[in-house]
Protein backbone atom coordinates (compact mmCIF):
# COMPACT_ATOMS: atom_id res chain seq x y z
CA UNK A 1 0.00 0.00 0.00
CA UNK A 2 1.38 3.53 -0.93
CA UNK A 3 0.66 6.73 0.80
CA UNK A 4 0.83 10.23 -0.12
CA UNK A 5 1.90 12.44 2.56
CA UNK A 6 0.18 15.82 2.67
CA UNK A 7 2.02 18.67 4.69
CA UNK A 8 0.33 21.48 6.26
CA UNK A 9 3.07 24.62 7.41
CA UNK A 10 2.25 26.03 11.15
CA UNK A 11 3.52 29.43 9.99
CA UNK A 12 1.13 32.01 9.23
CA UNK A 13 -0.47 31.71 5.21
CA UNK A 14 1.53 32.63 2.31
CA UNK A 15 0.31 33.70 -0.94
CA UNK A 16 2.10 30.70 -2.56
CA UNK A 17 -0.25 27.33 -2.06
CA UNK A 18 3.21 25.37 -2.78
CA UNK A 19 4.16 26.69 0.29
CA UNK A 20 0.77 26.32 2.13
CA UNK A 21 0.41 22.32 0.99
CA UNK A 22 3.57 20.23 0.20
CA UNK A 23 2.97 16.48 -1.51
CA UNK A 24 5.12 13.94 -0.82
CA UNK A 25 4.58 10.35 -1.85
CA UNK A 26 6.04 7.17 0.33
CA UNK A 27 5.49 3.57 0.22
CA UNK A 28 4.34 2.15 3.39
CA UNK A 29 2.14 -0.61 4.79
CA UNK A 30 0.39 0.12 7.61
CA UNK A 31 -2.53 2.88 8.59
CA UNK A 32 -3.22 6.51 8.19
CA UNK A 33 -0.72 8.43 10.67
CA UNK A 34 0.00 12.00 12.07
CA UNK A 35 3.70 12.60 12.11
CA UNK A 36 6.17 16.04 12.89
CA UNK A 37 9.00 16.80 10.73
CA UNK A 38 10.93 15.38 14.35
CA UNK A 39 9.41 11.92 12.08
CA UNK A 40 7.56 11.03 15.37
CA UNK A 41 4.17 9.87 14.37
CA UNK A 42 1.04 10.03 16.05
CA UNK A 43 -1.46 7.46 15.70
CA UNK A 44 -4.45 9.17 16.43
CA UNK A 45 -5.43 11.80 13.91
CA UNK A 46 -7.81 14.23 16.23
CA UNK A 47 -4.93 14.22 19.01
CA UNK A 48 -4.12 17.93 19.46
CA UNK A 49 0.02 18.85 20.30
CA UNK A 50 1.72 21.72 20.22
CA UNK A 51 4.52 21.40 18.06
CA UNK A 52 6.33 24.21 16.57
CA UNK A 53 7.83 21.69 13.47
CA UNK A 54 5.41 21.28 10.27
CA UNK A 55 2.60 19.06 10.78
CA UNK A 56 2.14 16.00 8.17
CA UNK A 57 -0.48 13.69 7.38
CA UNK A 58 0.07 10.40 5.58
CA UNK A 59 -2.69 8.82 3.29
CA UNK A 60 -3.00 5.64 1.92
CA UNK A 61 -3.78 5.18 -1.54
CA UNK A 62 -3.83 1.26 -2.83
CA UNK A 63 -1.50 0.39 -5.40
CA UNK A 64 -2.32 -3.04 -7.21
CA UNK A 65 0.92 -5.50 -6.75
CA UNK A 66 0.13 -6.22 -9.79
CA UNK A 67 0.58 -2.77 -11.54
CA UNK A 68 3.54 -4.19 -14.17
CA UNK A 69 1.63 -6.36 -15.73
CA UNK A 70 0.55 -5.30 -19.03
CA UNK A 71 -2.74 -5.07 -21.21
CA UNK A 72 -2.05 -8.59 -23.44
CA UNK A 73 -3.17 -7.64 -27.14
CA UNK A 74 -6.83 -9.59 -28.47
CA UNK A 75 -5.86 -12.82 -29.77
CA UNK A 76 -4.99 -12.87 -33.98
CA UNK A 77 -7.80 -15.57 -34.68
CA UNK A 78 -10.21 -15.92 -31.21
CA UNK A 79 -10.55 -12.03 -31.40
CA UNK A 80 -12.37 -12.00 -34.85
CA UNK A 81 -14.99 -13.90 -33.21
CA UNK A 82 -15.54 -11.36 -30.76
CA UNK A 83 -15.24 -8.65 -33.27
CA UNK A 84 -17.99 -10.42 -35.50
CA UNK A 85 -20.57 -10.93 -32.52
CA UNK A 86 -20.34 -7.24 -31.82
CA UNK A 87 -21.72 -6.26 -35.34
CA UNK A 88 -25.08 -6.09 -36.09
CA UNK A 89 -24.80 -5.95 -40.20
CA UNK A 90 -27.35 -9.33 -41.80
CA UNK A 91 -24.60 -9.42 -44.34
CA UNK A 92 -21.51 -10.34 -41.67
CA UNK A 93 -19.32 -13.33 -42.30
CA UNK A 94 -17.26 -14.69 -39.66
CA UNK A 95 -14.76 -16.69 -41.99
CA UNK A 96 -12.12 -16.48 -38.85
CA UNK A 97 -12.10 -19.29 -36.75
CA UNK A 98 -11.87 -22.95 -38.32
CA UNK A 99 -15.17 -24.29 -37.33
CA UNK A 100 -17.35 -26.37 -39.43
CA UNK A 101 -20.36 -24.99 -39.98
CA UNK A 102 -23.83 -26.44 -41.82
CA UNK A 103 -25.11 -24.35 -44.89
CA UNK A 104 -27.42 -22.74 -42.40
CA UNK A 105 -23.98 -21.29 -40.77
CA UNK A 106 -25.20 -23.09 -37.55
CA UNK A 107 -22.93 -25.17 -35.59
CA UNK A 108 -22.87 -29.35 -36.25
CA UNK A 109 -22.82 -31.94 -33.61
CA UNK A 110 -21.77 -34.95 -35.15
CA UNK A 111 -24.82 -37.67 -35.10
CA UNK A 112 -22.31 -40.75 -34.87
CA UNK A 113 -20.92 -38.09 -31.57
CA UNK A 114 -24.30 -38.41 -29.92
CA UNK A 115 -24.21 -42.24 -30.74
CA UNK A 116 -21.06 -42.13 -28.38
CA UNK A 117 -22.27 -40.12 -25.77
CA UNK A 118 -25.65 -42.20 -25.33
CA UNK A 119 -23.37 -45.42 -24.85
CA UNK A 120 -21.48 -43.93 -22.12
CA UNK A 121 -24.71 -43.10 -20.56
CA UNK A 122 -26.14 -46.71 -20.78
CA UNK A 123 -22.91 -47.79 -19.78
CA UNK A 124 -23.27 -45.73 -16.44
CA UNK A 125 -19.72 -44.82 -16.55
CA UNK A 126 -18.09 -42.98 -13.81
CA UNK A 127 -15.94 -39.83 -13.70
CA UNK A 128 -13.10 -41.43 -11.92
CA UNK A 129 -9.28 -39.61 -12.36
CA UNK A 130 -7.66 -41.16 -15.77
CA UNK A 131 -3.85 -42.18 -15.74
CA UNK A 132 -1.55 -39.35 -16.18
CA UNK A 133 -0.64 -40.83 -20.51
CA UNK A 134 -5.16 -41.05 -20.49
CA UNK A 135 -7.70 -43.43 -21.20
CA UNK A 136 -6.09 -46.64 -22.79
CA UNK A 137 -8.60 -47.24 -25.16
CA UNK A 138 -7.89 -44.02 -26.63
CA UNK A 139 -4.81 -44.10 -27.00
CA UNK A 140 -4.95 -47.11 -28.40
CA UNK A 141 -7.01 -46.30 -31.53
CA UNK A 142 -5.35 -42.89 -31.84
CA UNK A 143 -2.34 -44.63 -32.70
CA UNK A 144 -3.91 -47.27 -35.13
CA UNK A 145 -6.04 -44.42 -36.63
CA UNK A 146 -3.24 -43.08 -37.63
CA UNK A 147 -0.99 -45.25 -38.71
CA UNK A 148 -2.70 -48.62 -39.37
CA UNK A 149 -3.54 -50.58 -36.87
CA UNK A 150 -1.05 -53.40 -38.89
CA UNK A 151 1.62 -51.08 -39.33
CA UNK A 152 5.24 -51.92 -38.05
CA UNK A 153 5.49 -49.78 -35.58
CA UNK A 154 2.57 -50.55 -33.43
CA UNK A 155 3.01 -53.79 -33.78
CA UNK A 156 6.61 -53.55 -32.25
CA UNK A 157 5.48 -51.29 -29.61
CA UNK A 158 8.16 -48.16 -30.94
CA UNK A 159 5.20 -45.96 -30.66
CA UNK A 160 4.93 -43.85 -27.37
CA UNK A 161 1.33 -42.46 -27.22
CA UNK A 162 0.20 -40.17 -24.26
CA UNK A 163 -3.22 -38.56 -24.52
CA UNK A 164 -3.24 -34.56 -24.68
CA UNK A 165 -5.18 -31.79 -24.30
CA UNK A 166 -6.25 -31.46 -28.26
CA UNK A 167 -3.76 -30.27 -30.67
CA UNK A 168 -2.48 -27.12 -28.91
CA UNK A 169 -1.75 -29.35 -25.64
CA UNK A 170 -0.32 -32.07 -27.38
CA UNK A 171 2.20 -30.07 -29.51
CA UNK A 172 3.51 -28.32 -25.95
CA UNK A 173 3.82 -31.25 -24.48
CA UNK A 174 6.06 -32.48 -27.11
CA UNK A 175 7.94 -29.00 -26.75
CA UNK A 176 8.46 -29.51 -23.37
CA UNK A 177 10.60 -32.60 -23.96
CA UNK A 178 12.55 -30.68 -26.80
CA UNK A 179 13.01 -28.14 -24.22
CA UNK A 180 14.50 -30.44 -21.97
CA UNK A 181 16.30 -33.33 -24.06
CA UNK A 182 17.23 -31.74 -27.21
CA UNK A 183 18.75 -28.89 -25.48
CA UNK A 184 19.65 -25.77 -27.99
CA UNK A 185 17.50 -27.81 -30.76
CA UNK A 186 15.94 -25.81 -33.50
CA UNK A 187 12.59 -25.99 -34.30
CA UNK A 188 11.88 -25.15 -38.45
CA UNK A 189 8.40 -24.13 -38.60
CA UNK A 190 6.56 -22.82 -42.12
CA UNK A 191 6.36 -19.09 -43.23
CA UNK A 192 3.24 -18.89 -42.74
CA UNK A 193 1.83 -21.32 -40.19
CA UNK A 194 -0.67 -21.81 -37.66
CA UNK A 195 -0.86 -18.52 -35.20
CA UNK A 196 -0.15 -20.34 -31.99
CA UNK A 197 3.11 -22.38 -33.35
CA UNK A 198 5.07 -19.42 -32.11
CA UNK A 199 3.31 -19.11 -29.12
CA UNK A 200 4.01 -22.87 -28.10
CA UNK A 201 7.53 -23.18 -28.60
CA UNK A 202 7.97 -19.50 -27.33
CA UNK A 203 6.20 -20.22 -24.22
CA UNK A 204 8.84 -23.71 -24.45
CA UNK A 205 11.74 -21.54 -24.76
CA UNK A 206 12.33 -23.76 -27.57
CA UNK A 207 14.37 -21.68 -30.67
CA UNK A 208 12.27 -21.66 -33.76
CA UNK A 209 13.54 -20.20 -37.27
CA UNK A 210 11.18 -20.40 -40.32
CA UNK A 211 11.36 -22.08 -43.71
CA UNK A 212 10.11 -20.82 -46.76
CA UNK A 213 6.98 -22.36 -48.02
CA UNK A 214 4.12 -19.66 -49.49
CA UNK A 215 5.05 -18.09 -52.60
CA UNK A 216 2.61 -14.89 -53.12
CA UNK A 217 3.66 -14.73 -56.91
CA UNK A 218 1.90 -17.99 -57.51
CA UNK A 219 -0.43 -18.62 -54.23
CA UNK A 220 0.93 -21.75 -54.42
CA UNK A 221 3.98 -23.53 -52.47
CA UNK A 222 7.35 -22.77 -52.57
CA UNK A 223 8.82 -25.68 -52.68
CA UNK A 224 12.46 -24.67 -53.75
CA UNK A 225 12.83 -22.44 -51.03
CA UNK A 226 11.30 -24.55 -48.60
CA UNK A 227 13.70 -27.65 -49.28
CA UNK A 228 16.58 -25.06 -49.61
CA UNK A 229 15.71 -24.05 -46.21
CA UNK A 230 15.70 -27.33 -44.63
CA UNK A 231 19.23 -28.74 -46.35
CA UNK A 232 20.67 -25.33 -44.49
CA UNK A 233 19.11 -26.10 -40.70
CA UNK A 234 21.63 -27.30 -38.33
CA UNK A 235 21.98 -30.70 -38.28
CA UNK A 236 18.99 -32.45 -36.27
CA UNK A 237 16.97 -29.87 -35.93
CA UNK A 238 12.66 -30.56 -35.66
CA UNK A 239 11.23 -30.32 -38.85
CA UNK A 240 7.55 -29.30 -38.61
CA UNK A 241 5.20 -30.11 -41.02
CA UNK A 242 1.70 -29.96 -41.54
CA UNK A 243 0.15 -33.71 -42.22
CA UNK A 244 -2.46 -32.62 -44.18
CA UNK A 245 -4.78 -29.29 -45.04
CA UNK A 246 -1.76 -26.78 -44.34
CA UNK A 247 -2.95 -24.15 -41.85
CA UNK A 248 -3.49 -21.23 -43.36
CA UNK A 249 -2.69 -21.43 -47.10
CA UNK A 250 -4.16 -25.21 -47.54
CA UNK A 251 -1.30 -25.92 -49.89
CA UNK A 252 -0.30 -29.64 -49.36
CA UNK A 253 3.01 -31.00 -51.10
CA UNK A 254 2.16 -33.86 -53.75
CA UNK A 255 3.32 -37.00 -53.02
CA UNK A 256 6.72 -36.76 -54.77
CA UNK A 257 7.25 -33.78 -52.99
CA UNK A 258 6.68 -35.65 -49.53
CA UNK A 259 9.48 -37.92 -50.85
CA UNK A 260 11.99 -35.15 -51.43
CA UNK A 261 11.36 -33.65 -48.29
CA UNK A 262 11.65 -36.79 -46.44
CA UNK A 263 14.70 -37.37 -48.52
CA UNK A 264 16.23 -34.40 -47.25
CA UNK A 265 15.27 -34.69 -43.87
CA UNK A 266 16.76 -38.25 -43.51
CA UNK A 267 20.63 -36.69 -45.03
CA UNK A 268 20.35 -34.18 -42.38
CA UNK A 269 19.63 -36.58 -39.67
CA UNK A 270 16.53 -33.86 -38.91
CA UNK A 271 13.79 -35.00 -36.44
CA UNK A 272 10.18 -34.70 -38.78
CA UNK A 273 7.03 -33.18 -36.13
CA UNK A 274 3.67 -34.04 -37.71
CA UNK A 275 0.91 -31.29 -36.73
CA UNK A 276 -2.35 -33.12 -37.97
CA UNK A 277 -5.11 -31.30 -37.30
CA UNK A 278 -7.51 -32.18 -39.93
CA UNK A 279 -6.89 -36.71 -40.78
CA UNK A 280 -10.11 -37.39 -42.90
CA UNK A 281 -11.35 -33.68 -42.83
CA UNK A 282 -9.18 -32.02 -45.69
CA UNK A 283 -10.05 -35.23 -48.28
CA UNK A 284 -12.54 -36.68 -46.71
CA UNK A 285 -10.46 -39.81 -46.75
CA UNK A 286 -8.68 -40.81 -43.06
CA UNK A 287 -6.06 -43.18 -44.97
CA UNK A 288 -4.80 -40.24 -47.53
CA UNK A 289 -4.99 -37.50 -45.03
CA UNK A 290 -2.52 -39.85 -42.95
CA UNK A 291 -0.41 -41.10 -46.05
CA UNK A 292 2.52 -38.36 -45.30
CA UNK A 293 2.96 -39.86 -41.72
CA UNK A 294 2.77 -43.09 -42.91
CA UNK A 295 5.59 -42.80 -45.24
CA UNK A 296 8.19 -41.24 -43.28
CA UNK A 297 7.37 -44.42 -40.80
CA UNK A 298 7.72 -46.50 -43.39
CA UNK A 299 11.08 -45.27 -43.86
CA UNK A 300 12.24 -46.23 -40.25
CA UNK A 301 12.45 -42.63 -39.34
CA UNK A 302 12.07 -41.35 -35.60
CA UNK A 303 9.38 -38.79 -35.78
CA UNK A 304 6.55 -36.99 -33.45
CA UNK A 305 3.29 -36.52 -34.42
CA UNK A 306 0.53 -34.54 -32.88
CA UNK A 307 -3.47 -34.95 -33.34
CA UNK A 308 -6.68 -33.56 -32.57
CA UNK A 309 -10.34 -34.42 -33.10
CA UNK A 310 -11.77 -30.97 -33.07
CA UNK A 311 -12.04 -30.60 -36.46
CA UNK A 312 -12.92 -34.30 -37.75
CA UNK A 313 -15.04 -35.82 -35.07
CA UNK A 314 -16.20 -31.87 -34.25
CA UNK A 315 -15.44 -32.42 -30.20
CA UNK A 316 -14.10 -28.39 -30.54
CA UNK A 317 -14.63 -27.68 -26.68
CA UNK A 318 -13.54 -31.48 -25.19
CA UNK A 319 -9.80 -30.79 -25.82
CA UNK A 320 -9.23 -34.44 -27.11
CA UNK A 321 -6.09 -35.38 -28.80
CA UNK A 322 -2.50 -36.78 -28.70
CA UNK A 323 1.34 -36.93 -29.10
CA UNK A 324 2.68 -39.71 -30.45
CA UNK A 325 6.73 -40.34 -30.92
CA UNK A 326 7.63 -42.98 -33.11
CA UNK A 327 10.89 -44.51 -31.57
CA UNK A 328 13.54 -46.79 -33.12
CA UNK A 329 12.94 -49.47 -30.44
CA UNK A 330 10.49 -50.37 -27.76
CA UNK A 331 12.37 -49.39 -24.63
CA UNK A 332 13.10 -45.88 -26.01
CA UNK A 333 9.65 -45.36 -26.77
CA UNK A 334 9.02 -46.39 -22.82
CA UNK A 335 11.73 -44.52 -21.85
CA UNK A 336 10.36 -41.41 -23.71
CA UNK A 337 6.64 -42.03 -22.17
CA UNK A 338 7.84 -42.33 -19.10
CA UNK A 339 9.42 -39.06 -19.56
CA UNK A 340 5.84 -37.35 -21.37
CA UNK A 341 4.17 -38.58 -18.28
CA UNK A 342 6.42 -36.80 -16.20
CA UNK A 343 6.05 -33.83 -17.90
CA UNK A 344 2.77 -33.87 -17.78
CA UNK A 345 2.00 -34.45 -14.29
CA UNK A 346 2.92 -30.72 -12.88
CA UNK A 347 1.29 -29.26 -16.28
CA UNK A 348 -2.49 -30.51 -15.85
CA UNK A 349 -2.18 -33.71 -13.59
CA UNK A 350 -3.81 -35.90 -16.05
CA UNK A 351 -6.46 -35.23 -19.20
CA UNK A 352 -10.34 -35.20 -19.05
CA UNK A 353 -12.43 -38.25 -19.74
CA UNK A 354 -15.66 -37.96 -21.67
CA UNK A 355 -13.88 -36.84 -25.27
CA UNK A 356 -11.77 -39.67 -25.01
CA UNK A 357 -14.44 -41.99 -24.21
CA UNK A 358 -16.31 -39.83 -27.93
CA UNK A 359 -13.27 -41.19 -29.79
CA UNK A 360 -12.81 -44.65 -28.77
CA UNK A 361 -16.20 -45.12 -28.92
CA UNK A 362 -16.45 -44.24 -32.21
CA UNK A 363 -13.41 -45.60 -33.66
CA UNK A 364 -13.46 -48.46 -31.63
CA UNK A 365 -16.95 -49.81 -32.85
CA UNK A 366 -16.94 -51.05 -36.57
CA UNK A 367 -20.47 -49.71 -37.24
CA UNK A 368 -20.05 -45.95 -35.43
CA UNK A 369 -16.08 -46.15 -37.26
CA UNK A 370 -18.09 -46.22 -40.57
CA UNK A 371 -20.99 -43.72 -39.93
CA UNK A 372 -18.47 -41.40 -39.28
CA UNK A 373 -16.26 -41.87 -42.14
CA UNK A 374 -19.57 -40.68 -44.25
CA UNK A 375 -20.29 -37.71 -41.51
CA UNK A 376 -16.54 -36.93 -43.07
CA UNK A 377 -17.39 -36.95 -46.67
CA UNK A 378 -20.30 -35.32 -46.43
CA UNK A 379 -18.45 -32.35 -44.53
CA UNK A 380 -15.72 -32.60 -46.75
CA UNK A 381 -17.89 -32.62 -49.28
CA UNK A 382 -20.02 -29.28 -48.65
CA UNK A 383 -16.44 -27.58 -48.23
CA UNK A 384 -15.73 -28.54 -51.61
CA UNK A 385 -18.80 -27.52 -52.92
CA UNK A 386 -18.19 -23.78 -51.11
CA UNK A 387 -14.63 -23.79 -52.64
CA UNK A 388 -16.32 -24.64 -55.93
CA UNK A 389 -18.72 -22.02 -55.97
CA UNK A 390 -16.29 -19.65 -54.50
CA UNK A 391 -14.37 -19.75 -57.87
CA UNK A 392 -17.36 -19.77 -60.20
CA UNK A 393 -18.26 -16.53 -58.97
CA UNK A 394 -15.00 -15.26 -58.94
CA UNK A 395 -14.01 -16.44 -62.41
CA UNK A 396 -17.39 -14.91 -63.46
CA UNK A 397 -17.21 -11.65 -61.97
CA UNK A 398 -13.70 -10.53 -62.66
CA UNK A 399 -12.94 -9.49 -66.37
CA UNK A 400 -9.30 -9.34 -65.69
CA UNK A 401 -9.10 -12.58 -66.66
CA UNK A 402 -7.41 -13.22 -63.63
CA UNK A 403 -6.98 -17.06 -62.57
CA UNK A 404 -8.11 -17.87 -59.66
CA UNK A 405 -7.40 -21.55 -59.91
CA UNK A 406 -5.31 -21.62 -56.76
CA UNK A 407 -8.68 -21.72 -54.68
CA UNK A 408 -9.04 -24.79 -56.62
CA UNK A 409 -5.59 -26.71 -55.77
CA UNK A 410 -5.86 -25.43 -51.87
CA UNK A 411 -7.63 -28.74 -49.93
CA UNK A 412 -9.29 -28.30 -46.37
CA UNK A 413 -11.86 -25.92 -44.70
CA UNK A 414 -9.29 -22.83 -45.71
CA UNK A 415 -8.20 -20.67 -47.81
CA UNK A 416 -5.47 -18.14 -48.89
CA UNK A 417 -6.79 -15.60 -50.92
CA UNK A 418 -3.61 -13.49 -51.51
CA UNK A 419 -4.86 -10.34 -49.85
CA UNK A 420 -2.82 -8.52 -47.86
CA UNK A 421 -3.34 -6.59 -44.30
CA UNK A 422 -4.95 -3.01 -45.41
CA UNK A 423 -7.62 -5.55 -48.40
CA UNK A 424 -8.09 -7.67 -45.19
CA UNK A 425 -9.25 -5.04 -43.22
CA UNK A 426 -11.49 -3.12 -46.16
CA UNK A 427 -12.57 -6.97 -46.14
CA UNK A 428 -14.05 -6.13 -42.54
CA UNK A 429 -14.67 -2.67 -42.82
CA UNK A 430 -16.75 -2.50 -45.83
CA UNK A 431 -18.27 -5.92 -46.32
CA UNK A 432 -18.19 -7.09 -42.66
CA UNK A 433 -16.40 -10.26 -43.86
CA UNK A 434 -14.31 -11.26 -40.79
CA UNK A 435 -10.90 -12.76 -41.49
CA UNK A 436 -7.48 -13.29 -39.80
CA UNK A 437 -5.18 -10.66 -41.30
CA UNK A 438 -3.15 -13.23 -43.53
CA UNK A 439 -5.61 -12.99 -46.07
CA UNK A 440 -6.74 -16.48 -44.56
CA UNK A 441 -10.65 -17.50 -45.01
CA UNK A 442 -12.26 -20.12 -43.55
CA UNK A 443 -14.69 -21.97 -46.15
CA UNK A 444 -16.08 -24.09 -43.12
CA UNK A 445 -17.77 -20.91 -42.65
CA UNK A 446 -19.07 -19.99 -45.89
CA UNK A 447 -22.50 -21.23 -47.48
CA UNK A 448 -23.36 -21.75 -50.97
CA UNK A 449 -25.61 -18.34 -50.93
CA UNK A 450 -23.18 -16.09 -49.73
CA UNK A 451 -20.43 -17.59 -52.67
CA UNK A 452 -21.51 -14.14 -54.39
CA UNK A 453 -21.19 -11.84 -51.47
CA UNK A 454 -17.85 -13.05 -50.88
CA UNK A 455 -16.50 -12.78 -54.21
CA UNK A 456 -17.66 -9.22 -54.79
CA UNK A 457 -15.74 -8.62 -51.66
CA UNK A 458 -12.72 -10.13 -52.22
CA UNK A 459 -13.13 -8.47 -55.92
CA UNK A 460 -13.17 -5.20 -54.60
CA UNK A 461 -10.79 -5.40 -51.78
CA UNK A 462 -8.06 -6.72 -54.45
CA UNK A 463 -8.16 -3.94 -56.84
CA UNK A 464 -9.55 -1.42 -55.31
CA UNK A 465 -7.43 -1.27 -52.06
CA UNK A 466 -3.32 -1.51 -52.45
Amino acid sequence: MASTMLSLASASPSPSFSNLVDFKARTQLGVTALSTSSGKEKMNPFMNKKSSGRITMAVAVKVSRFEGVTMAPPDPILGVSEAFKADTNDMKLNLGVGAYRTEELQPYVLNVVKKAENLILERGENKEYLPIEGLAAFNKVTAELLFGAGNPVIQEQRIATIQGLSGTGSLRLAAALIERYFVGAKVLISSPTWGNHKNIFNDARVPWSEYRYYDPKTVGLDFDGMIMDIKEAPEGSFILLHGCAHNPTGIDPTPEQWEKIADVIQEKNHIPFFDVAYQGFASGSLDADASSVRLFAERGMELLVAQSYSKNLGLYAERIGAINIVCSSADAAARVKSQLKRLARPMYSNPPVHGAKIVANVVGNQELFNEWKEEMEMMAGRIKSVRQKLYDCLSSKDKSAKDWSFILKQIGMFSFTGLNKAQSDNMTNKWHVYMTKDGRISLAGLSLAKCEYLADAIIDSFYNVS
